[in-house]
């Protein structure tokens, strides 16, 4: 028998009247393999269902015990009987009414105790809920397009959640969300019915960032954590607009980390370092926050991947530290500087190719070609040299390589490890804007 699935990676935005305008995207290099195409599972064919025993034990020539009955006797003889003449209580009698309603009352009593200990993480959940809901916004975008001659017009629902900058309270979601919309075509509306219009909007197509001003906004803003020290397991709570649901909660763990080789088709996101979580995420989602049982926001809710258009348990989020640094560069300047570095980079290179350094090194970026006059030309960087460190982090490959230069503030001087030769060389370079 043979069983097919497509898994496809969704943008969560969400059409309202139950549709979604989502984009299918593919993963990359290693993960392509996971993704694309589908995968079949066979049974073996021929096999036999069943299985047998043998035993080399001789049958035993003994007369066999006899087979007691565990029904009470209908006749019960004078032994059985006490001198009242009431039937006394053997192995065989059945429990009574009253001592199964006594084995009832304790295991309630045992529920009762267990409950009351893991109600204190529903008792989180609910309050995370209730503090963080009035800073969460529900989106609605007009939008309007041609497709194959035909003119289309639909509103897409997201979310978004307020948050504190230095210019003052600003919503920030994802550009997919409100990509094509005037600012007079997006509606927002708070937990409490409150509706808004937004007067600017910023983005940026490499992260999918977009943060917007809002007059008179009175909302509370949400308080951001540290989204460098999640650990994978830590628990989870999403808040959004599911299908134009809005405010809607969902419960789940951190699943993974660094998630790097998503390609999400016309929609490209060149700096990418997902969170991955089990929380459900839906179209619609995108935009909201998801977070810490401190009540923090954690991450930036973008994409799922699925194979029915719905949360199978695999959704991705934009840590809230590469978020906000985005959307502050976007208040500070119009627009994300992003560090340049001056390399091309082999994608095909893996942790195997490392050799012997495997042994002092887990991974890396090995530089394919160094552009002439750039900062990686100045700091003497070589075709051939295996970047391992980047601004005191481990490079885990040329994905987390481009991340973590893109986001690295323009005029830094970062220092760099590299292996040359099998020799371990340490270097510096000033980033310069890539624009």
């Amino acid at each position: 028998m043979r069983n097919s699935r497509r898994l496809a990676i969704s943008l969560t935005g969400a059409a309202l009247a139950w549709l979604c305008s989502t984009h299918s995207i593919l993963p990359r290099a290693a993960a392509q393999q996971s993704y694309s195409g589908p995968s079949r599972y066979a049974s073996p064919q021929g096999a036999s269902a069943t299985a047998s025993v043998e035993s080399n034990a001789k049958p035993s020539l003994t007369a066999p015990a006899p087979i007691r009955s565990l029904r009470p006797s209908l006749d019960p003889s004078p032994s059985s009987v006490s001198s009242a003449g009431v039937p006394s209580a053997s192995v065989g009698s059945l429990p009574t009414a009253q001592s199964i309603q006594a084995r009832r009352e304790a295991l309630f009593r045992e529920l009762a105790d267990e409950f009351n200990a893991f109600d204190r993480l529903g008792n989180l959940v609910r309050k995370v809920s209730q503090l963080v809901k009035p800073s969460v916004i529900h989106i609605e975008a007009h939008k309007s397009e041609t497709k194959g001659g035909q003119y289309e017009s639909y509103d897409e629902a997201g979310s978004g959640v307020v948050i504190n900058t230095a210019d003052g309270l600003w919503v920030l979601t994802n550009r997919h969300v409100i990509l094509g919309s005037q600012p007079s075509e997006i509606l927002l509306r708070s937990a409490d019915g409150r509706q808004y219009h937004p007067s600017r909007i910023l983005s940026d197509e490499s992260t999918d960032v977009a943060v917007m001003k809002v007059p008179d906004l009175r909302l509370p803003p949400a308080r951001t954590g540290d989204s460098n020290q999640v650990n994978i397991g830590d628990f989870t709570i999403a808040i959004g607009s599911p299908f134009g649901l809005s405010h809607s909660v969902t419960f789940g763990i951190l699943s993974a980390k660094g998630r790097r080789d998503l390609s999400l088709g016309d929609q490209k996101i060149d700096l990418q370092d997902f969170f991955q979580t089990d929380a459900a995420i839906n179209p619609g989602n995108s935009g909201g926050p998801l977070l810490n049982l401190r009540g923090e926001v954690i991450g930036l809710n973008t994409a799922i991947a699925s194979s029915s258009g719905g949360s199978e348990g695999i959704g991705f989020a934009i840590p809230i530290n590469m978020a906000v640094q985005v959307a502050d560069e976007l208040i500070r300047h119009g627009r994300l500087r992003r560090g340049y570095l001056g390399v091309t980079l082999e994608p095909d290179f893996t942790v195997s190719d490392l050799g012997p350094l495997q042994a002092v090194a887990n991974g890396g970026a090995k530089v394919k070609g160094v552009r002439r006059g750039s900062p990686a030309a100045k700091a003497n960087l070589q075709r051939g040299d295996i970047i391992v460190e980047f601004n005191g982090s481990q490079v885990d490959n040329d994905d987390h390589l481009v991340a973590q230069v893109g986001l690295t503030p323009i005029g830094s001087v970062v220092p760099m490890i590299i292996y040359r030769d099998g020799k371990r060389y340490r270097t510096e370079v000033e980033l310069t804007d890539v624009n």
